[in-house]
């Protein structure tokens, strides 16, 4: 990919994360989304559609999410318009919680196989079938320690460009852009590889490769 990273970064700086999205598409147009369908995931999906309406939306479902989750999932394609890309872990959530007794601890040795399994292995069976070369997220700084280091646009793995346009962005902003554009939203989320909302689950620690 021949994209100055670091003079991206300089041209982004301060825009609006709209703007970030302009600039970036124009730079290079092959792209995709990722989305846990957490609170708030309708604001970065909304910004997308608006340059690209068919941009690949990927989705790691892990079988384990809440009703009202998938409920909203349901609710933000339809309303959106979105070209859902939905990827499950290869083990079904009942026959784990049969052969592991349910969802382990984070103090629990097996929770590191069981996100590997339920989160980072359908995440890698995605990334080996998509063909987009920047891959989006709605990661925002005030989110945890590591996403407060984080630039808008960076080096990713598997030969990606990761683009962040909402870095700067605070939960207010992020509420205020649903009030505007009425947009379907959901608050009530759990993710079992994460546990708790100011740890990574792992999908943006992996290493560039």
């Amino acid at each position: 990919m021949t994209i100055n990273i670091e003079q991206l970064n300089a041209d982004v700086a301060g825009k609006r994360p709209q703007d970030i999205i302009k600039l970036i598409f124009a730079a290079e147009p092959s792209a995709f989304v990722t989305t846990n369908f957490g609170p708030q995931a309708t604001v970065l999906l909304h910004m997308l559609t608006q340059v690209q309406p068919d941009i690949p939306v990927i989705w790691i479902d892990s079988g384990l999410n809440k009703v009202e989750t998938y409920e909203f999932a349901d609710i933000a394609a339809e309303e959106l318009n979105l070209n859902m890309k939905v990827y499950t872990p290869t083990i079904t959530a009942a026959r784990f919680e049969a052969v592991m007794g349910g969802i382990p601890s984070l103090d629990d040795a097996r929770h590191t196989e069981f996100t590997k399994q339920f989160k980072l292995d359908p995440f890698q069976r995605a990334m080996n079938e998509q063909t987009g070369k920047l891959w989006f997220s709605a990661v925002r700084r005030e989110q945890t320690a590591v996403r407060a280091e984080m630039d808008y646009v960076a080096e990713g793995p598997y030969g990606l460009m990761k683009v962040a346009p909402l870095l700067d962005w605070t939960a207010a902003d992020m509420e205020n852009y649903i009030e505007a554009f009425d947009l379907p939203n959901e608050t009530d989320y759990f993710d079992p590889t994460k546990a708790a909302n100011d740890r990574e689950c792992g999908l943006h620690t992996l290493q560039v490769k």
